[in-house]
């Protein structure tokens, strides 16, 4: 063997090494994670994400942009759309999102150790120091965890790398860590997550890594991060929504283009467009639900949207939760009290499991029982689902209208469907 071939073989036995051992660390660190959905719809946010890449790219000024917005604004496909469109430019990003129905395995901890990889992965100088961080064991103490696999790990990368090379992290729905918040344990995660992503705006070696949130207003969060020092991007949603704004433009956009597949003629989706952007808020969740809403016999649940009273009582989110009621009282009509009992049972098992439930899962529920009985429900909550064999909600805000004071005695809506 000539000494060309000896060196090819000891180069190919040392990156073997290296990828077996970086492969080792990784199911090491382990870290449960969520993808991010599908971006916004091309030519839409155009603005707004123009505003978080120009800040995303200052150097030396703040490190944390804060991306928030009332439920149904859009925030999770704004993240979505950072994340790729970062990524097509070749930046290395992280992103995470947590999700309050899978509290119990979208946790913090989850969050520091999906970052951990990603470095791990992309940074050959940072894996010892990650390594010698989980000797024997990752610490459950989210403080200690953060400052060994993300803090001091950071703080020994080289200072020379360019800033276009310096790893994005991307959190979305910041808020919904800890789940609904009602034991000790999700709201102790919620608080040293906080405290954690503190240290992003107080330690100088972390300063120059880029963390972009986004959340609903919380004050919690605002102490945290005040617009001293971090960037606010607010997305304006009901009265700040006016006509022709970017919001409205944005919607308008969207509906036009899912209505234009309903085959309905230019007449009616013009009516449809114009008479439904002014009632979205600026919440692209209330256009998505009435999009989906309206794929099934469009005309007829056009006339029932524009004749339905609105209900009274909800506050700022009175047209969201208006359309959620119209879209139940449609799907649903003259059922039989175990009808009632099965929807009551599915509807409250999915917001108090903290996890997605499968089907074989939610017909074990009193009052389902068979597969027909289950596929009946799926099918009158198809505008505010996902579709699949495991049953989740299109947004939080479904499950906020239906522990709404309004509804929350006989669990609102579904207790006045026969009426």
């Amino acid at each position: 063997m000539d000494v060309f071939k000896v060196q090819l073989v000891a180069d190919l036995a040392i990156e073997m090494r290296v990828t077996q051992e970086l492969n080792n660390l990784v199911r090491t660190l382990g870290g449960n994670k969520l993808l991010l959905p599908t971006p916004c719809m091309k030519g839409t946010r155009i603005a707004i994400l123009q505003r978080i890449e120009d800040e995303i790219n200052k150097v030396g000024d703040h490190n944390v942009v804060w991306i928030r917005g009332s439920p149904g604004v859009g925030k999770l496909a704004l993240a979505a759309s950072i994340s790729t469109q970062l990524t097509d430019q070749g930046r290395r990003v992280i992103s995470f999102r947590f999700d309050r129905t899978e509290s119990t395995r979208i946790t913090t901890e989850a969050l520091w150790r999906v970052v951990a990889c990603d470095l791990a992965r992309w940074y050959p100088s940072l894996r010892q120091h990650l390594a010698k961080g989980i000797e024997g064991h990752i610490s459950s103490d989210i403080d200690r965890l953060f400052k060994l696999l993300i803090e001091t790990p950071l703080s020994t990368l080289d200072h020379d790398i360019p800033h276009e090379q310096l790893p994005v992290i991307v959190i979305d729905a910041l808020d919904e860590c800890g789940g609904l918040r009602y034991d000790s344990t999700e709201r102790k995660d919620y608080e040293a997550l906080l405290h954690t992503l503190q240290r992003y705006t107080q330690e100088d070696d972390l300063k120059k890594f880029k963390l972009i949130i986004t959340s609903r207003p919380d004050d919690r969060i605002t102490r945290i991060f005040p617009d001293s020092i971090s960037t606010h991007v607010n997305i304006p949603s009901g009265k700040d929504v006016k006509p022709g704004d970017s919001a409205s433009n944005d919607i308008h956009a969207f509906l036009k283009k899912r209505f234009e597949v309903t085959n309905m003629g230019d007449a009616w989706v013009n009516e449809a467009v114009d008479y439904l952007v002014p009632r979205s808020a600026g919440m692209f969740i209330w256009a998505t639900t009435v999009a989906d809403f309206l794929q099934e016999n469009p005309e007829q649940r056009f006339y029932i949207l524009k004749t339905r009273e609105q209900e009274r009582g909800a506050g700022r989110f009175e047209e969201l939760y208006s359309l959620y009621s119209t879209v139940i009282r449609t799907s649903f009509h003259d059922l039989e009290e175990e009808e009632i009992k099965a929807i009551t049972s599915v509807v409250g098992a999915t917001i108090f499991a903290k996890q997605p439930l499968d089907d074989a899962a939610l017909m074990r529920l009193p009052g389902v029982g068979d597969p027909r009985t289950l596929k009946f429900i799926k099918n009158g909550l198809m505008s505010v689902i996902n579709s699949g064999s495991t049953l989740r909600f299109h947004h939080r805000s479904f499950e906020d209208f239906l522990l709404h004071p309004s509804f929350s005695q006989r669990l609102g809506e579904l207790s006045a469907i026969q009426d």
